[in-house]
């Protein structure tokens, strides 16, 4: 059996932007996909959300009506980590917040069957740390999605100290089968995207507190002076200003260096409630479509 056909039904912990992108991108590949949440409620939401998600897409003719209902007929929504006994696979895309992702690992651990592998999205956070909270190190992985999950072709996978090979090639089977590239990552903190990543909009937001320009102005000068898809305050609010401090804290707190230090209005916006997007409000506003409405910084 090759590494690839050795994953049938995959698990999902976390119903947000993240798990929701994971859950459809594997949905979509062929995957019995099983999603859970804190609670049974969020979990029938994300997968309610889910098929508003197909159904636009269906609109667009980007997806025909029965690929939309196939994939829908892929997915349920389990009331706990109970249900998630017969994956051969589950992913965590919880809030980047290391003792819950402790936690979770734990618990993944008691609830599924011993030859399931457990992958972690974390951007950040040790890979080993998790492999040992599990009670099976060798099957633990890092397996970093990017945002938005659908669209982007990336998937970094992270090596704890105890992971097996095996685990990594069945994991990597795993990512191309959902058309992913992938890429090694050795297990430090922010790994090999954020680690380059999470500086330059920490440096975009000092710029901004240090009054180098507007936030428009920012993110023009690096989307027409870099050439970047999107400016870096942009993509901090696609992100989640949330997940981007998180980050930024454990880069500084692991590695000691001040280069990482989050900046005073990162943590202002996140103490408001700005969180980006997802809120309707961080270095811009938006509509509830996403779409961009006005400059706040």
């Amino acid at each position: 059996m090759s590494p690839a056909s050795a994953i049938h039904n995959l698990g999902v912990v976390g119903g947000g932007q993240m798990g929701q992108g994971i859950a459809q991108v594997a949905a979509q590949a062929g995957l019995a996909v099983t999603l859970v949440d804190v609670s049974p409620e969020l979990a029938a939401a994300a997968v309610a959300k889910l098929g508003k998600t197909l159904d636009r897409l269906v609109t667009k003719g980007k997806l025909a009506a029965d690929e939309r209902d196939a994939t829908m007929a892929r997915l349920r929504a389990g009331t706990g980590h109970a249900d998630l006994g017969d994956c051969d696979l589950v992913i965590e895309a919880a809030p980047e917040k290391e003792a819950l992702k402790l936690e979770l690992m734990a618990s993944l651990g008691k609830h599924t069957r011993p030859s399931c592998i457990l992958a972690s999205n974390t951007s950040s956070i040790s890979i080993t740390k998790l492999c040992a909270a599990s009670g099976r190190p060798e099957q633990v992985i890092g397996m970093h999605f990017m945002n938005p999950v659908p669209l982007m072709k990336l998937v970094e996978l992270v090596r704890g100290l105890p992971t097996s090979d095996a685990t990594y090639q069945t994991t990597q089977a795993l990512a191309q089968r959902l058309g992913k590239s992938t890429i090694a990552a050795r297990d430090i903190p922010g790994f090999i995207v954020n680690r380059v990543l999470i500086p330059l909009l920490n440096e975009a937001c000092y710029g901004l507190y240090e009054g180098l320009g507007s936030a428009a102005d920012i993110d023009t000068g690096v989307r027409l002076g870099l050439n970047h898809p999107m400016g870096p305050l942009e993509l901090a609010d696609l992100i989640g200003l949330d997940t981007v401090l998180a980050i930024a804290q454990v880069l500084h707190q692991e590695l000691g260096d001040d280069k990482y230090r989050p900046c005073p209005l990162l943590r202002q916006h996140v103490a408001a409630g700005w969180l980006g997007r997802k809120v309707g409000r961080g270095f811009y506003s938006y509509d509830d479509k996403g779409q961009k409405i006005e400059k706040v910084g």
